[in-house]
């Protein structure tokens, strides 16, 4: 593990403090920034330097240990990884339930203390693992418009996620929010200078994009062009129709007439018939 892990001390006794950081010099992943004599330093270096990890001692006179994590959570502080340390096993079992992550009995010996330490490791990597997985799988969502928990699902089952080319979400910028219009419910799209209108059954959204760029990122299985300024989704499609005068035009399912040009129109009866 790349990380180093800045580190504080915790012990009322000098000698204590002495003996742990000779121990924890020969881990090169940890940096001791500082050490404490009692439990308010503790907390006023936990707030100046916002440490990784806190060996802390348990018995201290004024606030011990236990106290001092308490009084870190009160006060709204980041509670680093905490290993207590004490000459008394009796206080083991509180220790894991305020979330210590080890305990050491003193005097540690250095093969103790490794393990404590690989333990830290351990979690670190677990979580910075979370955390690339999680940044991943945000990313497919983003890509593939799939639920995360969708995506999750599938993993955990050994499913294959597939990263289509074609989102199954429109991710449309409006007065400084972002709507993310399922594409599944737009009803058709069409031009109105610069911008796109994107139609769906209770909204019209508008969306600064090219006609062009908004039909390559739509799959085409999906979504038809039926005029240079429309694209229209073939599954809201009720009727296609013709008039006397040689015009085409489609009718949807809310009723809205939409036209066809004739360059268009042999593509859009195909796609309607199929």
């Amino acid at each position: 593990m790349s990380k180093i892990l800045s580190t504080i001390i915790v012990d009322d006794e000098a000698l204590a403090r002495k003996g742990l950081a000779i121990r924890l010099q020969e881990h090169k992943d940890i940096k001791i920034i500082t050490e404490c004599s009692n439990g308010r330093e503790a907390i006023e270096a936990v707030r100046a330097y916002q440490p990784d990890l806190m060996f802390l001692d348990i018995q201290m006179p004024g606030l011990d240990g236990f106290e001092v994590v308490k009084e870190i959570a009160d006060q709204g502080l980041e509670l680093p990884m905490v290993v207590f340390v004490t000459a008394f096993d009796q206080y083991a079992l509180k220790a894991f339930d305020v979330h210590a992550h080890d305990y050491l009995l003193k005097p540690a010996d250095e093969t103790r203390l490794a393990q404590a330490l690989d333990k830290i490791r351990e979690k670190l990597i677990g979580e910075e693992n979370a955390q690339h997985k999680e940044q991943l799988v945000r990313l497919v969502s983003d890509v593939t418009g799939n639920d995360c928990a969708d995506i999750l699902n599938d993993l955990a089952q050994n499913k294959p996620v597939s990263i289509s080319h074609y989102s199954d979400v429109l991710a449309i910028k409006d007065a400084g929010e972002v709507s993310r219009v399922p594409v599944k419910d737009i009803l058709w799209i069409d031009a109105a200078g610069d911008y796109m209108c994107v139609h769906t059954k209770e909204n019209t959204h508008i969306l600064r994009k090219t006609m062009k760029q908004l039909e390559e990122s739509l799959d085409p299985k999906q979504f038809i062009r039926s005029h240079r300024s429309t694209i229209v989704n073939k599954h809201f499609i009720n009727k296609f129709c013709s008039q006397l005068n040689g015009e085409y035009y489609l009718v949807m399912n809310n009723g809205k007439e939409l036209k066809v040009s004739r360059s268009y129109k042999d593509k859009v009866k195909l796609a309607v018939t199929q």
